[in-house]
């Protein structure tokens, strides 16, 4: 048991094995209907989303107000090793909560309607409108100066402070968003607007 924890691979592959022999065990005749492939579509976006506004919260709750407190000569571990790790997942994992939700909305027939902002799907629309911006925000203005930021892309000191600045202001911007875009999502589930 032990090997399997030692590689977040293994670790993966062996969730997805357990999952499997759980949806085998509760019913596997169903696995492949229409409404199952629906159902595994919502559980993806929402596995994508975990990821995705998880690490949003981690660098806005841990890593942001946690940096002034590490010793200079330890920055280097953050931003050379962590950050870029986490950014990585963090802007794949904005792209795959989109892809699948949009996936997931054309499966169910109401994408139209919910980027249209009609009734019954007014609060999915609005949820669906915050997630487009925030991915905007993390590919087209987090990435590009967080790359300044790290020294990915060399740039004077001025222009790397002000990157960082932007990044972060960005990425806080995100964090409020994220609020009502996941009161949105949930919304919908109960009801909707």
């Amino acid at each position: 048991m032990g090997s399997i924890f030692q590689s977040l691979g293994r670790t993966v592959l062996a969730g997805v094995v357990l999952l499997a022999l759980i949806v085998l065990a509760a019913g596997g005749e169903i696995a492949g209907s229409p409404a199952w492939w629906t159902f595994f579509m919502r559980w993806l976006h929402v596995l994508c989303g975990v990821m995705w506004i998880g690490l949003l919260w981690y660098f806005n709750f841990v890593q942001i107000p946690s940096m002034p407190k590490i010793p200079d000569e330890q920055k280097p571990a953050i931003s050379k090793v962590i950050a870029p790790t986490a950014l990585f997942w963090f802007r794949w994992a904005a792209l795959a909560t989109v892809v699948t939700g949009t996936v997931l909305a054309s499966m169910n027939g109401y994408i139209a309607a919910a980027l249209g902002l009609q009734r019954p799907f007014a609060a999915i629309g609005v949820g669906m409108w915050l997630a487009l911006v925030m991915a905007f925000n993390v590919w087209f203005i987090i990435w590009p100066n967080q790359k300044k930021a790290l020294g990915i892309v060399v740039v004077e000191a001025p222009e790397k402070a002000k990157a960082a600045r932007l990044a972060m202001l960005t990425s806080r911007a995100n964090t409020m968003l994220s609020i009502p875009m996941l009161y949105c999502m949930v919304l919908q589930q109960n009801g909707g607007l």
